[in-house]
């Protein structure tokens, strides 16, 4: 698969969520999964957060600690820290381990979590209040003294120390399937990260290289592609439920642009390869491929035509599981 493939494509896999498991096998399973995604030459590993989920900083951390290259990509969510405290986790950590973070910059998240923070700022302004964060952050992280008096932080010749070396920068994405979100993206030249549809109807953004959030499930034959997907993701009456009740009070245009899709059955002659199954039963807040190795290939081949570069799959469920969805990148390397 490559940190980064021959055409500049860089793969991110995910790390599994504090709640899905056991307190006692949680920690060793954030150093397997880390690990998996490295001997398949991921480039990084997306730490999720949220009000439900243990600190992503503590996690990056055993990331780090588990692993030789891999670079957490830390969940930045501006109403749990000041940007001052991000930047000095970024700093310490490549201190204490001579590493790079990468920061995926967050706007949103469940609409209740920031409700019950006491944050009401609408979608739009949360973009704006997540521009000027990463700009401090990042100010910060290359050594200047930042002075900015903005709607939403206010600092005067802010300075970091430990300093972060030039080589440990952190490459930084955003949340873009919004004009507001893709106004971000632009104004931190960072990469946008969407949740896609399927290639032949995804609207690159102008100009600017993006991301794509996206689970596969890949085998020789299509059969057994869908039987080991169906399997992982039954269908699911009462998540179906808590989807619709999570739909209505999220103000996430990519939760709604997905949610009015239909889940499009695997049932039938023609299977699709784009799958929202999992999505629409709440088990997972991606799309999937899913077919057999050449054909879901070529789907990965399609965004890069667009303009993808950064793949970010959903969370592995074992090293054989990355071993097959690196198949699917070699393959499409070569289209």
């Amino acid at each position: 698969m490559g940190a980064t493939g021959a055409k500049g494509t860089r793969i991110y896999a995910t790390c599994p969520q504090s709640k899905d498991l056991r307190q006692e096998d949680y920690l060793a399973a954030v150093g397997d999964v880390a690990r998996w995604s490295e001997d398949a030459g991921c480039a990084g590993i997306l730490v999720y957060t949220d009000n439900g989920l243990v600190d992503p900083w503590l996690v990056s951390d055993q990331i780090l600690r588990s692993t030789e290259s891999l670079r957490p990509l830390v969940a930045v969510q501006p109403v749990y820290m000041h940007p001052y405290a991000a930047a000095k986790m970024v700093a310490s950590l490549a201190f204490l381990h001579g590493r790079p973070v990468d920061l995926n910059m967050l706007a949103g998240g469940f609409k209740n979590d920031l409700i019950a923070l006491g944050d009401r700022t609408p979608h739009d302004d949360r973009y704006a209040r997540t521009t000027e964060y990463a700009q401090i952050m990042l100010g910060l992280l290359r050594g200047e003294a930042v002075t900015l008096a903005g709607t939403y932080y206010g600092v005067e010749r802010l300075s970091l120390t430990p300093r972060l070396a030039a080589d440990l920068a952190p490459r930084v994405l955003v949340s873009g399937s919004s004009p507001a979100g893709l106004e971000a993206a632009r104004a931190l030249d960072a990469t946008p990260v969407k949740y896609p549809h399927p290639p032949g109807e995804e609207e690159p953004p102008d100009g600017i290289e993006f991301g794509v959030r996206v689970g596969i499930v890949a085998r020789d034959d299509e059969e057994e592609a869908w039987r080991v997907a169906l399997d992982r993701f039954p269908e699911d009456r009462a998540g179906q439920i808590t989807h619709r009740l999570a739909m209505q009070t999220s103000d996430s245009q990519w939760h709604r642009q997905l949610s009015e899709r239909p889940a499009e059955s695997p049932d039938g002659a023609r299977r699709p390869t784009y799958w929202l199954g999992p999505f629409h039963n709440y088990q997972t807040f991606c799309p999937y491929l899913v077919g057999d190795h050449a054909t879901v290939a070529a789907e990965i081949a399609r965004y890069r035509g667009l303009g993808a570069t950064t793949f970010i799959l959903d969370i592995p469920p074992s090293r054989a599981e990355l071993e097959q969805i690196e198949r699917v990148f070699a393959l499409a390397e070569g289209q």
